[in-house]
């Protein structure tokens, strides 16, 4: 079976002569109550990255131990991270090998027991076994919800889709302040900010149980009435055939391909190893351009700007969530439509202005000050506008760009290693940053992460394409030309002329 690629189902040639079978973010309400269940691994996500900053400065009145050293503080953190990494690590096999939907409810069991640890933990050493716990269900689930709302996701909307796991990450953070302030004036403060953490996971096992597996993975497996039955509720009968046909086109071209992956395989295929390094790159600028230090920290930087007052504090903070939520929203609407690439350069822009106001004011403020003063709302004004700038394009885009750009072959594993660069990404910051502002200053921590904004900026130019409206088909033949160029012989002529139109369709970025 040939598969042409300016026909294939959701692609923009396909849409041009059936522009009546083009689909819109609410247009199908399965796919967009799969999206949401699947965002709530992403609401966990967000509510852990969010929830322990505030939960930190109770932690640190009732360990005096804690209170007396910034390694314990950033311990407590940064564990969550190190089960994080090692979850995404094994969340891309569980994931090719269990498939998505086990994926999140394993997902879901790991975390509410973490949950449970943590809300009960006698000591700081229990509550950072508890953080671990939490952390392996965060990455499964980092990897896993991307890749579910992408395979289930019309390609003309899949962006957009796919940020709505985004948006609940930060909707999931701005839930945790908003927990962090009802619980302010509670016996047990901190325990029930990390105790309450396992609702939602409890919630999302139960619904899981009512949702389908993702149809691209089910023809993976050779379950192809399994996978019909759930296009059928996706898509009209019209497109219904050609999504059918496409997946058939892709599953046999898959057969001629080895039908395991390794590891090492990523790396002996050139397209692959270009693939990787744009997807992990994004993910590691995402956090080396500070985002959850800004999250983990928010409360103990507008402290740092001499809001000495713990409610002030995390009042502040809440805003500063609200505006993450407000512009992932934002980012919901322009990623589909302005295109992933160019949508990611203009946030590096704003963002690196931002960390520059916010060296500067924290270069300027006067260390006697005890209520903030000139500089000290500078500060929180450049915090606000770093989020503002930072969330509808280097929150979303990453993870966008990386549940798209691998064949389906690679997308379970490759997902996974490129969301463990993240955790990594995260781990190192999280682990470093109040570390460094001690050693060197916070004015200069912010201008290093302005300066890695700058790099990033220039990543994003030479080595990520723009997949905006792109079939995974087109995706992959992207980097088949990137990586073999016109002549490689990986297609007819016919074939190369439809790769230029697609380069040239992806340079508009």
């Amino acid at each position: 079976m040939t598969l042409t690629i300016p026909s294939a189902p959701g692609s923009s040639g396909y849409l041009d002569m059936f522009p009546e079978r083009r689909m819109s973010y609410f247009g199908n309400s399965y796919i967009l109550g799969l999206t949401v269940t699947a965002g709530i691994g992403g609401l966990l996500f967000g509510y852990d990255t969010g929830v322990i900053s505030g939960a930190l400065l109770y932690i640190k009145d009732d360990f005096q131990v804690v209170k007396q050293s910034s390694f314990l503080q950033e311990t407590i953190v940064s564990m969550a991270l190190v089960g994080a990494m090692l979850g995404a690590a094994a969340g891309g096999w569980i994931n090719d090998y269990y498939g998505r939907k086990k994926a999140t409810m394993f997902a879901d069991v790991v975390f509410a027991a973490g949950a449970i640890v943590m809300a009960a933990a006698p000591d700081p050493y229990v509550l950072i076994a508890g953080r671990f716990l939490v952390g392996l269900g965060v990455g499964v689930a980092s990897v896993t919800a991307p890749v579910y709302i992408a395979e289930a996701s019309p390609s003309e909307v899949r962006g957009s889709l796919v940020s709505t796991n985004v948006l609940m990450i930060t909707g999931g953070q701005f839930l945790s302040y908003l927990i962090n302030s009802a619980f302010t004036q509670v016996p047990g403060t901190w325990r029930w900010m990390l105790g309450v953490s396992g609702v939602p996971a409890v919630v999302q096992f139960v619904l899981m149980l009512f949702m389908p597996e993702s149809p691209r993975w089910l023809f993976m497996k050779n379950r192809k009435e399994e996978a019909i039955q759930v296009l059928t509720r996706m898509y009209d009968i019209s497109r219904l055939e050609d999504e059918i046909d496409h997946l058939s086109a892709a599953e046999e071209e898959e057969k001629l391909r080895k039908h395991t992956v390794s590891y090492l395989e990523v790396f002996r295929s050139k397209e692959m190893r270009l693939a990787f390094f744009a997807g992990a790159g994004l993910q590691a600028f995402q956090q080396f351009t500070g985002i959850n230090t800004v999250m983990y920290y928010s409360p103990t930087i507008v402290q740092m700007a001499g809001f000495h007052s713990n409610q002030l504090a995390l009042l502040l903070s809440l805003i500063v969530a609200a505006m993450n939520a407000a512009g992932t929203v934002v980012g919901i609407y322009f990623i589909d439509h302005c295109g992933r690439k160019k949508l990611a350069l203009s946030s590096l822009c704003g963002v690196i202005i931002s960390l520059i106001i916010l060296s500067v004011s924290f270069f300027k403020q006067s260390d006697a000050s005890s209520d903030g003063g000139l500089y000290g709302w500078l500060a929180v004004l450049g915090l606000a506008l770093y989020i503002a700038f930072f969330a509808p394009g280097m929150g979303p885009v990453p993870w966008t760009v990386n549940s798209e750009i691998y064949p389906q072959q690679y997308r379970g594993i490759c997902g996974g290693m490129s969301a463990t660069v993240n955790w990594i990404s995260n781990l190192i910051v999280a682990q470093t940053f109040l570390s460094v502002a001690e050693a060197a200053g916070t004015g200069v921590t912010f201008l290093i992460l302005a300066g890695i904004a700058v790099l990033a900026a220039v990543f994003v130019i030479v080595f990520v394409p723009e997949t905006q409206g792109l079939t995974f088909s087109e995706v992959e033949q992207i980097w088949k030309e990137r990586a073999w160029g016109n002549n490689s012989g990986w297609g007819s002529s016919s074939e190369s002329n439809d790769m230029d139109g697609l380069l040239e369709q992806g340079s508009q970025s």
